[in-house]
């Protein structure tokens, strides 16, 4: 799963008209409509290992199950920037916690126990307010929070280098592994972890 969404680069340190809030269990429908709209983007194909088409075919109770589980809030949190005036949802991140000894998505072994920052959006027409900058610091302190968590990273993909210069400001750095994507193409999503001194 991958961290470089698009819309995550570019956000400028202005005062945003949002807030970052956690995802409760009764928002599904906004979950549904926010991750819909973010395969939709353009450049959603580098971003996403996710389709348009298998997403929006997803019955009501995957989303239901999607809310509830980030909501609980144990080893997957979500967070999203809410419009200050009508609550409309503008971007969103989701940590995930992988322990030590598992796989991630890509079938690389987890060696500690890790935050990995994935489905990071922001709407093209709330970009460059800082809400990318917002949503990390969001997640990045839940990261902390969550015990035993050694590290926080992110993949990706190697010909994204809008989200890649977002990455690098806000502290990540290059570890230095490349995976292939699972789908046989021809490119590496990068991994990239947070400096220690970060968030």
């Amino acid at each position: 799963m991958r961290g470089d969404l698009p819309g995550s680069g570019d956000e400028r340190s202005q005062a945003a008209s949002a807030c970052c809030a956690p995802v409760r269990a009764e928002d599904w429908p906004a979950v549904r409509e926010l991750r819909l709209a973010a395969l939709l983007d353009p450049l959603a194909p580098l971003a996403f290992l996710e389709s348009y088409a298998n997403a929006a075919g997803q019955p009501q109770v995957f989303w239901q199950d999607r809310a509830r589980h980030a909501a609980e809030g144990t080893t997957v949190a979500q967070f999203v920037a809410e419009r200050a005036g009508d609550g409309r949802w503008d971007g969103t991140v989701t940590v995930l916690i992988e322990e030590a000894g598992s796989t991630d998505p890509f079938g690389l072994p987890v060696v500690h126990r890790q935050a990995h920052l994935v489905g990071v959006f922001v709407r093209a027409g709330a970009r460059g307010r800082g809400l990318a900058e917002d949503l990390f610091r969001a997640a990045v302190e839940w990261a902390h929070e969550v015990p035993a968590v050694e590290r926080v990273r992110l993949l990706v993909h190697e010909r994204n280098a809008r989200a890649e210069g977002f990455y690098r400001r806000f502290g990540f750095v290059p570890s230095g592994v490349a995976v292939p994507e699972p789908d046989g193409a021809e490119a590496n999503e990068l991994e990239y972890v947070l400096r220690p001194s970060v968030g």
